[in-house]
């Protein structure tokens, strides 16, 4: 298999797909693997390194996906990207299609198999490709929001852990998943007080179990949202739907429950948001204000630990693109794992969520590739 790793283009994205270590497998098992120049440098990643394991570095923008059997990103393809697909080239990235129509129509257009990390599962159902990039997110955004409480920032002028005498910022997280325990691992070691809403019960009791009294847990519903709300520093959105537009959680009467200079941040941005005022953001560019609260909306904040994020990342993908390499898209008829992730292939629709989202026709993945 011909696999062609780009550089990012989209605004301030700074991670990249493959590191020198799955170039190396990828190799090894007899694929050609081409690199372009400068793709790694923001993850402290060199062209040297990637051609000491066996990589071809070019600058070729053009040859490079003409040349390309199977395309491995990072984040989805930009207008220009989609334009260069072609029918019978696989791609492999984050494409988060449910709240975003122009590349959905794209993709289909292009008669490309789009393969989507964020809905990839393993033996147990999980998604091991969001996993990590979740992780990081989640840690962020407690970061993220310390400075956002930061008079400076035009916060409230809060101290995450406060002083002796001095209360805690409160931080509620909406989502007891990946996201939200890794959000409250971080607020929590700042010294924050913390609350989590979740209408999952066995995560809450995970949570319960893992952080004790540190940790205060609730229900959610739409009473636990504007009670904990009112009294709310700090908000992270953490919720997820696979492969779906993320659930509105907070509406706009609801988020004027919020103290005056609170802030938020919507890490399922990528999704849609699960706030009601929440619109995609740029690390340039991350915040704006509705009704007196800060809101951080940026749609790839992992891309700000680049050198973090590249190996988080590349450590889970690695194994499933290979398996990708080696069996093309005629291998997914037999790995349901992958097969999951297809969300467009050669003009349909192959994931079900994708399709409700835009009012658009669904066809199985597993009935897709017969077709072929």
């Amino acid at each position: 298999m011909r696999v062609a790793v780009p550089t990012e283009t989209k605004p301030e994205e700074y991670r990249v797909a493959v590191t020198p270590a799955g170039v190396r497998e990828l190799v090894a098992d007899g694929h050609e693997v081409v690199v372009q120049a400068g793709a790694g440098l923001a993850s402290d990643i060199t062209d040297e390194d990637f051609r000491r394991v066996g990589a071809r570095i070019t600058d070729d923008v053009d040859a490079l996906w003409h040349w390309a059997g199977l395309i491995c990103k990072v984040k989805e393809p930009q207008p220009p990207e989609i334009a260069r697909l072609r029918e019978g080239q696989v791609l492999f990235a984050y494409l988060h299609l449910a709240p975003d129509e122009a590349q959905t129509r794209g993709l289909l257009a292009s008669g490309a198999s789009c393969v989507a990390y964020e809905t990839v599962t393993d033996d147990q159902g999980r998604l091991p490709l969001l996993a990590p990039m979740s992780a990081v997110a989640g840690r962020l955004s407690a970061q993220i929001g310390a400075r956002l409480l930061e008079g400076i920032h035009g916060g409230r002028g809060l101290l995450m852990g406060g002083v002796p005498g001095v209360p805690a910022a409160r931080v509620l997280v909406i989502g007891a998943g990946v996201v939200g325990s890794n959000a409250i691992r971080v607020a929590l070691g700042m010294g924050a007080d913390v609350t989590v809403l979740d209408v999952d019960l066995d995560r809450l009791a995970h949570l319960d179990a893992r952080f004790g009294a540190a940790l205060t847990t609730r229900h959610s519903s739409r009473l636990a949202v504007e009670e904990s709300l009112a009294r709310a520093d700090l908000v992270i959105g953490a919720a997820l739907v696979p492969g779906a537009l993320t659930p509105q959680l907070v509406s706009r009467d609801q988020l004027r429950l919020m103290p005056r200079g609170a802030a938020l941040v919507d890490v399922a941005i990528d999704q849609g948001g699960c706030f009601a005022t929440s619109h995609p953001t740029t690390h340039h560019d991350p915040t704006y204000w509705v009704d007196d609260v800060l809101h951080y909306c940026v749609a790839n904040m992992p891309s700000a630990v680049a050198a973090t994020a590249t190996r988080a990342l590349a450590n889970a993908t690695q194994p499933y693109l290979v398996r990708l390499a080696n069996g093309g898209i005629d291998g997914l008829t037999t790995d349901h794992q992958l097969r999951a992730g297809l969300n467009v292939h050669r003009g349909m629709v192959t994931n079900a969520a994708v399709a409700a989202a835009h009012g658009m026709e669904h066809v199985r993945a597993d009935e897709a590739l017969l077709e072929d």
